[in-house]
């Protein structure tokens, strides 16, 4: 992300640093280099009281590599595939790797298409905000590059983390309203895939591949270079910032707690550093760094147009989904202490068909005892009598299969 920026919070217990997403390039494609004697001229007047820093790599060794060395490699294939037509993918937001692939693009006299949403967006805001330098010229309409020759076109899409819907995952699926593969076509997936994406990335790959393309990504060439620090420059950081209070963010957890070992051999007290998860709450006075609560946190499903479904539907659904349900439907006469009728049994997702007639029977004489048993004993109230059905509904059905659908009494006053 173009001038991406570290954040000091100047606040009555000291400064808080927080880096964001980060990486010590020294040869930066817009040649703005993080400005290391400012947060160091921080470091030596005011004193870092807390450090929060980008981990998402701090189990790589190293240096992380320069952006402009996917510059050369992005050239040299564009020249090994004169003649082809060249389909590149990459993240929508980040502008540096989209200006290496357009300028080796114009390089080699070809017209520049996006494609997808964000792709599109992106270009265009980067563009009129002065980010991103493509000429008007070099811009075509994903609709019009089928009227070029191939060798004469480079498209740049969505998709490089494999998501379902989006244009490279379209087109491996045969899906895509605007491109249709064959095997003259090259694919350059110039990322690297966010872990828990594995999977996802591997199809479209596969899917590219059984179209005819020939796909290009990280794993056989240097197509990417990662946008995070790796550990001898968090080192390095942890070192221009000395810390007194450590809290490694951003990151699977294994990336926070690598991090936390490197800032420990940097020299910051191991009861300076703490490893939080989504939620925890961490306060920090006069006597230092603690964790003190956690807040709700996690994912929020959205159903249609209701919005948030709630911890109790998605349970009730899981248990639908799992072990069925049983309706228990009884008409009763709550003066009298009878039952008028039923017990009819409907379920889904409980038992196999063949099977169930008899161990319904069974079952709706279960209920009509349990009631029954509830009359005989002078409790006549409705809610006794649901309480009742869905105990002995359920004890019934456990004891049978061994299942715990959802037991739904429905009772009628007769």
């Amino acid at each position: 992300m173009p001038h991406g920026i570290a954040t000091a919070f100047h606040t009555p217990q000291g400064v808080i640093l927080h880096t964001g997403d980060f990486k010590l390039d020294l040869t930066p494609v817009d040649g703005r280099l993080t400005d290391l004697a400012r947060i160091g001229a921080i470091a030596s007047t005011e004193g870092i009281r807390l450090l929060l820093s980008d981990s998402t790599n701090a189990e790589e060794h190293g240096h992380a590599a320069s952006e402009t060395s996917v510059g050369a490699v992005l050239y040299d294939l564009f020249h090994r595939y004169e003649g082809r037509r060249i389909i590149t993918t990459c993240f929508a937001s980040h502008i540096h790797r989209v200006q290496q692939i357009a300028d080796a693009a114009i390089s080699f006299d070809r017209v520049i298409a996006t494609m997808g949403m964000s792709m599109k967006k992106n270009v265009r805001m980067a563009r009129e905000m002065g980010l991103l330098n493509i000429p008007e010229s070099r811009l075509m309409d994903i609709a019009d590059v089928g009227d070029l020759p191939p060798e004469k076109v480079c498209v740049i899409s969505t998709g490089s983390q494999g998501e379902p819907m989006s244009a490279l995952a379209l087109m491996a699926a045969n899906e895509n309203r605007w491109l249709t593969l064959s095997n003259t076509d090259v694919v350059i997936m110039s990322s690297h895939p966010i872990p828990g994406n594995e999977t996802d990335v591997s199809k479209v790959i596969d899917g590219l591949v059984r179209a005819g393309a020939e796909v290009v990504h990280s794993g056989i060439s240097d197509v990417h270079a990662s946008g995070h620090a790796k550990a001898e420059d968090l080192k390095m950081f942890l070192s221009i910032t000395r810390p007194e209070h450590f809290i490694p963010v951003h990151g699977e957890y294994r990336h926070l707690v690598a991090h936390a070992k490197l800032a420990r051999t940097m020299g910051v007290a191991a009861s300076k550093i703490i490893v939080c998860t989504d939620g925890d709450q961490v306060t920090l006075d006069d006597t230092g760094l603690r964790p003190t609560a956690q807040v709700p946190s996690g994912y929020l499903y959205v159903d249609g147009i209701i919005g948030d479904v709630g911890s109790g539907v998605l349970r009730d659904r899981r248990v639908l989904a799992e072990e069925g349900v049983v309706v228990v439907i009884v008409g009763v006469d709550i003066e009298h202490g009878t039952t008028m009728i039923g017990p009819e049994i409907i379920t889904r997702g409980w038992v196999h068909a063949p099977e169930a007639e008899e161990l319904l029977d069974q079952c709706a004489d279960e209920v009509r005892e349990a009631i029954a048993e509830l009359f005989r004993n002078g409790r006549t109230d409705i809610e006794n009598v649901q309480r009742v059905v869905r105990r002995a509904a359920g004890r019934f059905v456990n004891e049978k299969t061994k299942r715990r659908p959802m037991i739904v009494p429905v009772v009628m006053e007769a």
